[in-house]
């Protein structure tokens, strides 16, 4: 999980480099564009056909559709905000997760839940500050796409037992038709080294989210999952090496706020699923 965070890390790093030359459609298009080249054998074995047709088509879409609007939104982001103020945003995604949760899946939750989710919200309200004119307008970009992910989480809940391989390829395939409408109106030749590291993005991420997948078939995700929020870590540390960015008292203090508030809902999910679990016969 460490490692896949990592990896998580150095291609948010490689896309707010990228995305200063090449359009987000660009980006995508190309990106998705590896990544598939990638999944193509797992896609062979199981079957493009497979693949295609899913009982809940719209669901498919729907949760396509927020993925490749909120992967976007993190490039779009990073155009005007420091790489750690973007993933500060992001790491709120899990107290979105939850609140809708409830609103959408009337899922019960107590009243510590709650309360860690207000909590959350205060977070974020202070890593954009007290009247958000340090960032202007552009603080809605990465608040709008950590409502989207967590609409993807949502999406992906529904469809719980649906094989991996379906929905990777739906956010692929995804992520592809969008490039390849928008990015023709505003390409931008790359050159061969800049083309082989917008190609790296795809495999990166592809390798990221199966070592998360690996993470989680080798241990609970109890142990594993709270180590995503290594991320603000790395995106500190890296966004001061590669862009000299050091983040405001606002956002540290706010990121602090966001993990501990996550963190506290993802145990409190733990507990009740174990005594959910017990209590059956």
């Amino acid at each position: 999980m460490l490692g896949a965070m990592f990896l998580f890390s150095i291609n948010d790093v490689m896309g707010k480099w990228l995305v200063a030359t090449y359009g987000v459609a660009q980006i995508m298009l190309i990106r998705s564009l590896a990544a598939g080249i990638m999944l193509a054998p797992a896609v062979r074995r199981v079957g493009f056909r497979a693949i295609l047709v899913q009982e809940r088509p719209w669901l498919h879409v729907c949760r396509a559709i927020c993925s490749t609007a909120e992967v976007a939104f993190f490039y779009w982001a990073v155009m005007y905000l420091p790489l750690a103020d973007t993933v500060a945003f992001y790491l709120a995604g899990p107290i979105f997760v939850t609140f809708f949760a409830i609103v959408f899946l009337k899922e019960h939750v107590s009243w510590r839940s709650w309360l860690a989710i207000v909590i959350g919200f205060v977070g974020v309200l202070i890593a954009v500050g007290p009247t958000g004119e340090g960032y202007g307008w552009a603080v809605l970009i990465p608040i709008g796409g950590t409502l989207l992910f967590a609409g993807l989480n949502i999406f992906t809940r529904r469809l719980a037992g649906t094989d991996e391989v379906a929905l990777v390829t739906w956010q692929v395939a995804s992520a592809f038709l969008f490039g390849l409408v928008i990015a023709p109106f505003f390409w931008v030749q790359p050159s061969l080294f800049d083309f082989l590291c917008l190609s790296l993005l795809g495999i990166v991420s592809a390798l990221a989210h199966m070592g998360v997948n690996r993470a989680l078939r080798y241990a609970p995700a109890a142990v594993v999952v709270p180590y995503q929020y290594t991320l603000i870590v790395w995106a500190v540390l890296l966004g001061f090496l590669f862009f000299g960015d050091v983040p405001a008292w606002s956002v540290v203090m706010g990121s602090t706020i966001i993990v501990a508030s996550g963190l506290y809902i993802f145990m409190r999910e733990q507990v009740t699923t174990r005594g959910q679990t017990a209590e059956q016969p």
